[in-house]
């Protein structure tokens, strides 16, 4: 672990989080020592990375296997037309080293698969994920559950979000939540029911705070809840989310 003393530098850099009686000296040190995988480099994980980073989180890992698009770019604002055919985590990289070069950033260009995803979610204190692709979330799910990693995860299309903290042996799972992948063609998806910008903007910046409290040690009202936001509404609804006994994955992690 690093060293826990922080520099003039530093101490100027974070002293307006550093206010708050939640963080202080000790709560940045920890920061400062905390490791966080951010699956997904797109709408959701462009602003949480950037907050992440911004805060001090020491070691930031980002994982996605795609190329920086056109289309991508008025919502996932890591990405700038410079980038275009770019890997997004080398991309993002560049980004968040730019934004605070204190950081850590650990590029994972690759598509996280059953035969990659434990080890590389081992290295990391806690997840955020934002992919956009619900195998994938139940992939990062089981993972985090089999090895006991505080989890961050939340999708959004259309105005529409939704966010759940997941404590595995505590609070429900994303599994308890969908137990499986639906029929092709079944859920909406940015590419074909749209999405707006500043919505993956405000879900993926409530993922940030959740993933900060989780590294500060703080209670999460957040945690077996699933947050919905409505941003045509003006609307954030909390839905308590009970866990599944028969959930194959945190059910049998109890086992």
């Amino acid at each position: 672990m690093r060293g826990l003393t922080l520099s003039d530098e530093q101490l100027r850099r974070y002293s307006r989080q550093m206010l708050l009686p939640e963080v202080g000296g000790a709560g940045q040190a920890g920061l400062r020592a905390a490791r966080i995988l951010v699956v997904g480099a797109g709408g959701l994980g462009s602003p949480a990375a950037l907050y992440l980073a911004g805060a001090g989180v020491g070691t930031l890992g980002l994982a996605d296997s795609e190329a920086v698009e056109l289309s991508n770019l008025h919502r996932q604002i890591l990405h700038g037309v410079k980038d275009l055919d770019r890997p997004k985590a080398h991309s993002a990289q560049a980004r968040l080293e730019a934004l605070n070069p204190e950081v850590d950033v650990v590029p994972h260009h690759l598509r996280l698969g059953p035969e990659n995803v434990r080890g590389i979610v081992a290295e990391y204190d806690v997840v955020v994920e934002g992919s956009d692709n619900l195998p994938t979330k139940l992939l990062v799910n089981d993972a985090c559950v089999a090895l006991g990693r505080p989890l961050v995860i939340a999708g959004v299309v259309g105005w529409d979000g939704q966010l759940l903290v997941v404590r595995p042996g505590e609070t429900a799972c994303y599994r308890c939540v969908v137990r499986r992948v639906p029929p092709p063609g079944t859920l909406a998806a940015c590419a074909s029911a749209g999405i707006l910008g500043p919505v993956a903007g405000v879900v993926g910046s409530l993922e940030a705070v959740e993933a900060l409290k989780l590294c500060l040690g703080l209670a999460s009202p957040a945690a077996g809840r699933l947050l919905l936001y409505d941003g045509r509404a003006a609307e954030l609804t909390a839905v308590r989310v009970r866990r599944d006994p028969a959930c194959p994955t945190c059910a049998e992690r109890d086992r």
